[in-house]
């Protein structure tokens, strides 16, 4: 069964040149191409393609909107970013937003190709080195855990009641211990979990449940 997929690029040249290549293949064909956003958005719905190659930053809006928009609609629709851009926000905001991938002009068609087909196959291919900076957002990550991991029991305690909003002396009062003591506890609380302030202490809590 051919592959169907929508080019959603504004570069014209770009465009034309993706869909040379892919009706070439044997096993796809590009069904629609749209040099900008607000095209893209009022058809894609009823073409309904198998894979949307989309540039990021198109003249009318960003194509993460445009994925924002109609990622629930079109559960069975893969989105693969195409674009120059690698900066880290635009990365994460794509795939936060629903891309299954994220390519780099610039890279050869045959990647190009045989990433619409990993797509299709439950993969999430990925330029190298915007996988490394994936990679390297998750190392960053690493560490936060290990800092609750460090917490006693009677820490992890505190820390959930303070993100009950209970002040030092509720907790102080609950717990049978001095006010001295809780703040104590506070400051290891921060200390282990490389945090400055009491917001910062649950947003790493809420973190970690999640």
């Amino acid at each position: 069964m051919s592959i169907s997929i929508a080019i959603v690029e504004d570069e014209k040249n770009y465009n034309n040149a993706l869909k040379k290549v892919i009706n070439y293949q044997d096993d796809m064909k590009v069904v629609a191409q749209f040099f900008n956003g607000n095209e893209a958005l009022e058809n894609l719905f009823d073409i309904s393609p198998n894979v949307v190659m989309m540039d990021i930053q198109l003249q009318d809006m960003l194509g993460i909107e445009i994925i924002e928009k109609l990622k629930n609609k079109l559960p069975d629709t893969y989105f693969i970013m195409c674009t120059s851009f690698e900066d880290d926000e635009k990365v994460f905001n794509s795939l936060k937003a629903g891309a299954m991938g994220y390519l780099v002009k610039g890279e050869s068609m045959d990647k190009i190709l045989s990433s619409i087909r990993d797509v299709c196959n439950g993969g999430a291919p990925m330029s190298f080195s915007i996988a490394r900076k994936v990679l390297g957002h998750f190392e960053r990550k690493l560490p936060e855990i290990k800092g609750f991991d460090e917490l006693t029991e009677r820490e992890k305690e505190i820390l959930e009641l303070l993100s009950q909003g209970l002040l030092y002396k509720e907790i102080a009062d609950k717990k049978f211990i001095s006010i001295d003591t809780v703040k104590k506890h506070v400051g290891n609380i921060y200390r282990k979990l490389h945090v400055s302030n009491k917001v910062e202490a649950i947003n790493k809590l809420n973190h970690f449940k999640n």
